[in-house]
């Protein structure tokens, strides 16, 4: 069965990167680098309080750059940020069905962080650990208008 060509070979149906997280201090000083200085443009700014954080979205072509800004020393963002200093923190992938996603994580034997999808910034998101994924945070998101998107009240 051919795959369709935004689609990778791995039976998730991961479509594209949806974006690229850069954990940062401070995000307005951040900002000055990636708003002021390399002209990208600030789609939303939105506290997450949920996850402790203030995050900013800046679309670069059909993916974006996330800055995120814990905004509570506690959380496991923060702790991220106090050990291994700014920079890269997680990539997001965008799958069609978010559950049937983890469902197959889990049963190949991939360690998730959440077993359910829960309410993100841009869609029902969710989180596989980076011990399953060489030392990256992995998180899925599920594509506009997927299964999860009514059932989390978007």
């Amino acid at each position: 069965m051919d795959q369709p060509e935004s689609a990778l070979p791995d039976g998730l149906g991961i479509g594209k990167i949806h974006h690229v997280a850069v954990i940062v201090r401070n995000l307005e000083s951040a900002l000055t680098l990636y708003r002021d200085k390399l002209g990208l443009t600030v789609e939303t700014i939105t506290a997450i309080p949920f996850d402790r954080v203030t995050i900013g979205f800046l679309p670069v072509g059909d993916v974006k750059i996330e800055l995120v800004q814990p905004d509570d020393d506690t959380t496991g963002s923060a702790k991220f940020l106090a050990s291994k200093g700014e920079g890269f923190h997680h990539v997001c992938f965008e799958v069609p069905d978010i559950q049937a996603a983890l469902d197959r994580l889990a049963a190949d034997g991939l360690q998730l962080i959440d077993s359910k999808a829960r309410k993100g910034a841009d869609g029902p998101v969710a989180f596989v650990h980076p011990k399953s994924c060489n030392g990256v945070l992995v998180e899925l998101i599920e594509a506009p208008g997927g299964p999860a998107w009514a059932r989390l009240g978007y």
